[in-house]
Parts: structure tokens; C-alpha cells; sequence
């Protein structure tokens, strides 16, 4: 079982080394912690981090650029940035290697970046997405986003959005060593609490 770290800066953070599971899901709704969290595991791997990020910059927008900022100030500089708003799968399959830690954040945007793409092609990358992460190299820690918990979506973008993000998250939870929901100000073990769906 892994121990709780505290949910504090990774920049800030230099514990000994711990065994991170090979693939550890953590999941929360917005502003829940739940990067931080992940950053948190990422670090005390005490493997290279290879941090895969997917969102798209939008120099026109004022906000999400400062959020983009808020994330980059809060990771070491000695990791490495890779930035795949939609490669995520070969992104994956490059980096992943015996001592490298890969931290994904987040599958929500990389759903968001592929919303073009017709069911028919969605349901393909999701299963390239499972695929290269079946049991392999090194650790990755998943960083998705919880939605749908009360207002349906008035636009069917936002519907198919909702949608495909949360049967991306179930998919990946049980096929994860390791799954957290971060709300509220805690990180819950989903694995050692909760009962899995048939």
C-alpha cells in the first residue's frame, strides 16, 4: 500500500525514494488537488519525470495561459516537458522506459482535443490509449478529470465530451495498481475502499 504523501509543491518536495505502482490513475473535479497529487507520487518515485502534457496553448486566452503558468511553476525544473495535445498513445510508447516516471496531465484535455473525431474513431484510440498501457516499463501516473456529476451539458459537445471522458476514466480505473479521487481536500484510495463494478 502506498504511503499518503501530503499534497504539498513537488517543487518543494525531496522525499526517499518509494515504489509508485506501474499505472496509477488520479482522478477529481476541478481545483481538487488532483495534480498536485500526481505530482506528488511523481516525485517520490525518485525515477526521471517525464511530464506529458496535453493541453493546447491559446495565447488569446488570458486564463487558461495563467493556468497553464500555475502548473509550470509548480514542477521541477529538472523535468522533462513534452508537450501532445493529441499524440498521447506514441508519446507514451516513446518515453516510457525502466526508470522513467511519466505523468500525464491530463486525459481531459487530450478528450477535449479529439472531440472532432466520429465515434467510430474515438473508440480507436481509446483502445490504442489501453494498449500501450498494459503492463511495460517503468510508472505513469494518469491524471483525469471527473464530469458529469450534476448539470447535463446544454450543448451535444459538451454531452459527448462528459461522455467519452467518463468511460475513458472507468476503462482506465480497474486496469490501474493504483486509483485516486482527490476532493474535498483528500486523496481517497479507490482501491482499498471501494468495491469494483462487475
Amino acid at each position: 500500500m502506498i504511503p499518503e504523501p501530503d499534497p504539498v509543491s513537488a517543487r518543494t518536495e525531496t522525499p526517499a525514494p518509494e515504489h509508485i505502482p506501474a499505472l496509477t490513475l488520479v482522478t477529481g473535479p476541478a481545483r481538487s488537488g488532483k495534480s498536485e497529487w500526481a505530482e506528488a507520487l511523481a516525485v517520490r518515485s525518485g525515477r526521471p519525470v517525464v511530464y506529458l502534457a496535453t493541453a493546447r496553448e491559446d495565447p488569446d486566452d488570458a486564463d487558461w495561459s495563467a493556468r497553464i503558468a500555475q502548473h509550470r511553476q509548480r514542477r521541477p525544473d529538472h523535468w522533462r516537458t513534452v508537450c501532445v495535445p493529441t499524440g498521447l498513445e506514441a508519446a507514451i510508447a516513446s518515453h516510457r522506459a525502466a526508470d522513467a516516471c511519466l505523468l500525464v496531465d491530463s486525459l481531459g484535455t487530450w478528450v477535449a482535443n479529439l472531440l472532432e473525431l466520429d465515434a467510430a474513431a474515438w473508440d480507436s484510440r481509446v483502445r490504442s490509449l489501453l494498449e500501450v498501457l498494459a503492463p511495460g516499463r517503468g510508472t505513469v501516473i494518469l491524471v483525469g478529470e471527473e464530469t458529469g456529476w450534476g448539470v447535463i451539458p446544454a450543448y451535444p459537445v459538451g454531452r459527448t465530451f462528459r461522455d467519452r471522458l467518463g468511460g475513458l476514466v472507468r476503462r482506465l480505473g480497474p486496469r490501474c495498481e493504483a486509483s485516486y479521487l482527490v476532493t474535498g481536500g483528500y486523496a481517497v484510495d479507490l482501491r482499498r475502499l471501494g468495491t469494483p463494478l462487475g
